[in-house]
Order: C-alpha cells, then structure tokens, then sequence
C-alpha cells in the first residue's frame, strides 16, 4: 500500500490504474477504522510522522467528486463522505456534530456539536466540546477534554511536517487554540484563552530562572496565557507568550471532574 501511495504521489497519471486507486481508498478505510495513523509514538518517547499517510489523504481528494450528502433535514456539497455508525463505534455524537470519514473515534469518545476533520485520531474517553474542531490529521489521546471553542490545528502539507500532538489525560481550556505541530504532553492543563504556535515562547517560571520551550509542552505542567516584553524599532512591547506556572496536582484533577460526570449521566 505504501509503496503504491508514493508513487502515484510522485506520478498522479497512475491513479487511472485499479491498484493505484484501490491503495488509496484501502489507507483512507485504515485510517477510519484506526489501523493506520498519520502519527504515532515512537519507542524513544518521541512521535514518528507517516508522510505516506499524507500523500494518501491528498490523493483521495484527488479521487473524489464532489456529491450532495443529506444528513436529515440538513444538506452537504462535499468531497468527502461523513462518517457513519456511531452506535456501533460507541460514540456519542450530539448533533449537529460532524466527523469525516478517514477521521478515527475510538469507543466512548463524546463528540458535542463540534467537528472532526479527516485523518485525524481521538482516544477513547476523550470529549470533543461544543464547537471545538480537530484539525486534520491532529492526534489527540484517551481521555481529554478539549473543552468548548477549543481550536486544534490540522496539517496536511508540508509532508513531514508533525500535526498537532495532545497526548493523554490532558486538559485543553475554552477557546485555547493548539497549531504549527505543538506537542502537548500528557496530563498537561492549558488554561481557557491560551494560544500555542510553534513559535510561542512557552516559559517555564516555577524555578529561579526561567526555562523556555518551543512547540512543546512538557508532561503535567499547568499553562496560563501571558506576555512577555519585546524591543522593536518602534519600542518595547508585550508580546504573547505562554507561562508554566505549576504541575498538575489533585486540586487541579478535581476540575476536570465534568468530563466523567457528562459521561455517566
């Protein structure tokens, strides 16, 4: 499958041969169905990105035409289907909640009205708030709560670029906003309002020094929206940036608390 994937990327004219077509629409079924990621962690600790996974998902919109889709009372004009068969997936989907398919859900995952693009992986457990979107291609682990307007980022070219990462048992705060690849380790707590980029100085101020990270948010720190002073030719300014001001203790566990409560009753 890989090896035809990358040489129909290479030469697109080859798509008008039956296996070619075949291998891209059996990833895209992967990837639904969670057999296949466009990311996934590595041995190291680290996260390998699956650049063929990619090219796959792009050439299925190459394949696809675009069709009216009824959802009820509601119509679409799409390339790609919406997915289907929540109650045999063990997913609660609120309406008017929209997941693609090639987008995997794993069982008792709690989609709010909010939406779900293609290629991307939720964890079991995870609730997806209302209004919140998963990019494409963007990871999400078991047991999250992106919490309502929360933006997650999606990637599809460049290639080996690394879609956004939010590892288990993390805590994603209303309206904060994760893009450009940023890996948020497990059991972190953004704060509501946060913005994260790859750019975004993210600065650890629990020591005597402050200690600055790029794109990466380190397992179970607790994040706040902040700024920080920046000399222009203009003047010196505040700048956005974000502030590890603690690690997750019980207090904080307590908070995230709703999310089992939505679930059982």
């Amino acid at each position: 499958m890989e090896r035809h994937i990358t040489e129909a990327y290479s030469h697109p004219e080859l798509l008008q041969q039956t296996e070619y077509r075949e291998a891209v629409e059996a990833a895209v079924e992967a990837l639904d169905k969670g057999h296949l990621r466009v990311a996934e962690p590595a041995e190291e600790g680290g996260w390998n990105v699956n650049q063929w996974v990619k090219q796959a998902i792009l050439l299925y919109f190459r394949l696809r035409g675009m069709t009216t889709i009824d959802a009820g009372p509601i119509e679409y004009y799409d390339k790609i289907p919406l997915k289907r068969g929540y109650e045999q997936l063990g997913v609660r989907a609120v309406p008017p909640a929209v997941a693609r398919y090639g987008a995997y859900l794993a069982p008792s995952v709690v989609l709010m009205p909010s939406y779900v693009n293609i290629g991307a992986h939720v964890g079991a457990g995870t609730m997806v708030d209302t209004w919140a979107t998963v990019g494409s291609c963007a990871q999400v682990g078991e047991h999250v709560h992106l919490s309502g307007g929360v933006g997650i980022g999606g990637v599809l070219e460049p290639l080996q670029a690394a879609p956004v990462i939010i590892e288990d048992h993390c805590f994603i705060g209303s309206r904060a906003i994760i893009v450009e690849g940023v890996r948020v380790c497990r059991e972190a707590v953004i704060a509501a309002g946060t913005v994260l980029t790859a750019s975004t100085h993210i600065i650890d101020v629990t020591g005597p020094e402050p200690v600055t990270h790029t794109g990466y948010v380190p397992p179970r720190s607790v994040v706040i929206p902040g700024t920080r002073n920046k000399q222009f030719p203009a003047g010196n300014y505040g700048v956005p940036c974000a502030l590890i001001i603690g690690q997750r203790k019980e207090s904080t566990d307590l908070k995230t608390s709703l999310n089992e409560a939505l679930r059982l009753f």
